[in-house]
């Protein structure tokens, strides 16, 4: 099966075909890790994470990922400067030595940001590479002396400027967000590694040194610069250096379109000669209960603060990727507990495939047209939601104890490729659970207060075991505990 996505860059859902034989080559701009990721940094990464997987089981390419790590730049620098209030103790003894302190910080929260990926489903065997921008300083250097040789690139007072009015003689600039070039004026630098579209103007690619700042030496035009890499560069270099340019696809959140990615086109093709991408893809935000996350509103999540309210993981997982990557995704609690009903649905169905009661009719037919709509939609630019609805169709038209001895073994088979893209079951029997004693006598206790006709203290005691995670179902004769 081919798989269709929408392009950013030519503003339309195009047919995926790798430029290198059964091997696509994908880029993600990854976190900036001077603080906890929260779940719109999340939601960003499991959409090239449902991408890849979807590239491998479906297609049957293999894939090259790579996910940068940004350990430089403004926001690392200024939390790990001498006497930052960000600073603890947690992170190591701060040094007198800027560049270690911004490796120690740094270092911290990379750590924490894999947990995190680990805990929701994103393994790291499925990364080609994680590299940091700090061991990739000299590609850098060498982009941009390269894009200096070609006439696109400026020195003052130490720091180097990508030359955008030149570049547009013959380029455009703004291939990917509608950016107001009407009021670009020629000349106009700006130093920020982070900036809004308003402020269309020459971006810097090499930042001269501030007083206690971290800096590597740069010999640029018979001069040695010390400072360190723009932003925008970062991503240009390791991608040519890991993946070779230009990439089949290169992923990223909408406020990346620009500048960021906006510039990466531009310093790429103006060092290297070529496309950085053939396929630009941009997931959609996230707002928490239809507002934008914020401090302020007191609803900005990190994963650890949602794991401290009581969720799985896994829900939130399935509640985030049950939703398309094109459409802004409002995170509720509701829908992660809606979604946690839905994913142990899916699980107690499968549980049920291991079982040995079966049924004898035949649903070949069925199972092949689940195949088809459930991949079908994920070709269609991973059209998630129309996916998993065709799973759960199935589920309601064809319960698991109709399912014959011949075709169980086939469904199985075939939600394994499924969840080997959707990352949220255990294709296995059901575990033996065990029952605590203190859950087991206050069923007896239940039990016999049913039998004395003591509903109230029968009820009281059902309450006292749902608090504990189980529920009582009742027979005629009998009764048996169930863990919810």
């Amino acid at each position: 099966m081919k798989l269709s996505l929408y392009n950013t860059l030519t503003k339309s859902v195009q047919e995926f075909t790798p430029l290198h034989d059964r091997e696509a080559h994908m880029y993600s701009c990854g976190p900036t890790v001077y603080d906890h990721a929260h779940i719109g940094n999340l939601r960003s990464f499991l959409f090239p994470d449902i991408l890849q997987r979807s590239l491998r089981i479906i297609c049957g390419y293999r894939v090259k990922w790579v996910m940068n790590i940004t350990d430089i730049d403004d926001k690392t620098i200024r939390d790990s400067a001498i006497g930052s209030p960000k600073w603890n103790m947690e992170f190591g003894e701060q040094t007198t030595d800027p560049k270690e302190n911004v490796r120690l910080l740094t270092l911290y929260y990379e750590k924490a940001f894999k947990r995190d990926l680990e805990l929701i489903g994103i393994k790291q065997k499925d990364f080609s590479a994680m590299p940091r921008a700090t061991d990739y300083i000299e590609e850098m250097q060498n982009l941009i002396l390269s894009i200096h040789s070609h006439g696109f690139a400026y020195e003052v007072e130490g720091s180097i400027y990508f030359n955008v009015a030149k570049w547009r003689e013959n380029e455009e600039y703004g291939r990917l967000f509608a950016i107001d070039v009407e009021n670009f004026k020629a000349g106009v630098r700006i130093d920020a590694d982070e900036y809004s579209r308003e402020q269309v103007s020459d971006f810097v690619l090499w930042k001269a040194v501030k007083d206690n700042e971290p800096y590597w030496d740069f010999t640029f035009d018979g001069k040695n610069l010390k400072g360190r890499p723009g932003w925008h560069i970062e991503c240009s270099a390791m991608g040519q250096k890991l993946l070779g340019l230009p990439l089949d696809i290169h992923t990223g959140g909408v406020d990346l379109r620009f500048p960021h990615h906006e510039d990466e086109i531009a310093q790429s093709k103006a060092g290297y000669g070529c496309e950085t991408a053939q396929f630009w893809c941009h997931n959609e935000f996230l707002e928490v209960e239809g507002k934008k996350m914020s401090k302020s509103l007191g609803n900005f999540y990190t994963l650890q603060d949602l794991l401290n309210k009581g969720m799985d993981p896994l829900d939130i997982r399935f509640s985030m990727v049950n939703a398309h990557y094109g459409s802004v995704f409002n995170f509720t609690e509701f829908g992660v507990e809606s979604a946690s009903k839905a994913r142990k649905r899916v699980q107690e169905y499968i549980y049920a495939c291991f079982e040995g009661n079966v049924g004898h009719d035949h649903h070949a037919e069925e199972l092949h047209r689940l195949k088809q709509e459930f991949f079908g939609a994920l070709c269609d630019d991973l059209h998630m939601p129309k996916a998993i609805e065709a799973l759960f169709t199935f589920m309601k038209n064809t319960p698991a104890h109709v399912l014959s001895n011949r075709d169980r073994p086939s469904f199985l088979e075939l939600v394994n490729d499924i969840n080997e893209i959707v990352g949220v079951w255990t294709i296995a029997p059901k575990p033996e659970e065990t029952i605590p004693e203190e859950v087991v006598k206050l069923a007896e206790d239940r039990w016999n207060a049913k039998a004395s006709k003591d509903f109230a203290l029968a009820d009281e005691l059902r309450k006292q075991i749902s608090a504990l995670g189980f529920v009582i179902k009742d027979t005629k004769d009998s009764y048996s505990i169930i863990k919810e």
